[in-house]
């Protein structure tokens, strides 16, 4: 108890230095945010929670790390080889066990785009089957997305899809620690991962789980199967600690309020809009105000109604 308690309050004063507004917290490194250790064994580098800039080096995701006795686990291979080996160099101030294994969350850049930094240190690399298809679909224009914001500090960086592939769950066992890559269902993006382990009661969540920044829904997101995804395997889980896709660690409440019961309440409204014969244009507008003191809600909020209507307009 007081382990959480201490947590909780940590997280607490972190959450509200939260700001899309801050260019970098952490100047002498290509990262936003030096490393912290959420509980034993578990570090996180916190990324900006913003869209990706040439200040930020494209370091809005959250880059995570487990030390586990026999080497070490990293959860997002980076937006950037640059960033990639920066966030190596953190890890080789914390331990000396190597890097054994590197997790993509998902296929967007800021996950999988340091691939090329860790597959050059001989690091074998973890997707979802779907993310994999992506890269090897979409790599080439995800990486001059990333140049195009990144410019010098895109250097050296190269598409390298995942070598390990897999569907619904795979486990790691290594040194004293279980972890388990899982697949739960349609959420956020293609071949979302959730990395899960039951011994400590912790999830590193991916981008199933937002708090601190408004949730992105992109034109292939399907809003009631990320609910259903959300609160079922994914609520089922019982995790005490959550380290979201974006922004600081964090608990199950928050993540639900501002992931789940966000999508629940603008698909509510959209349904009445469309009850009411509106259009999309209309949906644009409807009130999501209570959102308002999200991070990228003025980037998202629009786009996100917009997507929902066409979605929902012929469910």
């Amino acid at each position: 108890m007081r382990l959480t308690l201490i947590i909780a309050a940590s997280v607490l004063a972190a959450a509200a230095q939260a700001s899309e507004d801050i260019a970098d917290k952490y100047p002498q490194s290509e990262l936003y945010n030096k490393p912290v250790e959420v509980i034993p064994h578990v570090f996180s580098a916190i990324g900006a929670t913003a869209p990706p800039t040439y200040e930020n080096a494209g370091h809005n995701n959250n880059l995570s790390f487990v030390v586990t006795g026999d080497g070490v686990v990293v959860i997002n291979g980076g937006a950037s080889a640059r960033l990639a080996a920066a966030l190596h160099d953190e890890i080789k101030a914390v331990t000396d066990q190597p890097v054994k294994l590197v997790i993509n969350e998902n296929a967007q850049g800021h996950a999988m785009l340091g691939n090329s930094y860790w597959a050059a240190q001989g690091v074998d690399i973890l997707a979802h089957a779907d993310a994999i298809a992506v890269v090897e679909a979409d790599g080439d224009f995800i990486l001059q997305g990333m140049q195009g914001y990144n410019r010098d500090r895109a250097e050296g960086t190269e598409v390298v899809a995942a070598n390990i592939s897999f569907d619904d769950e795979y486990v790691i066992e290594m040194g004293d620690v279980t972890l388990h890559a899982l697949h739960l269902g349609p959420a956020h993006d293609p071949g979302d991962v959730q990395v899960w382990i039951p011994q400590w009661d912790i999830v590193i969540a991916g981008d199933i789980a937002f708090h601190e920044r408004m949730p992105p829904i992109f034109a292939e997101t399907d809003t009631d199967a990320w609910i259903e995804t959300f609160d079922g395997p994914f609520t089922a889980l019982g995790a005490t600690y959550v380290i979201p896709g974006h922004g600081h660690p964090t608990n199950m409440a928050q993540v639900t309020r501002y992931t789940s019961d966000y999508i629940k309440d603008l698909r509510a409204k959209i349904a009445v809009h469309i009850e009411e014969g509106g259009d999309l244009a209309g949906a644009y507008y409807v009130d999501q105000s209570q959102w308002v003191h999200l991070d990228t809600f003025e980037e998202l909020a629009t786009r996100n109604a917009g997507r929902v209507f066409e979605e929902m307009e012929w469910e």
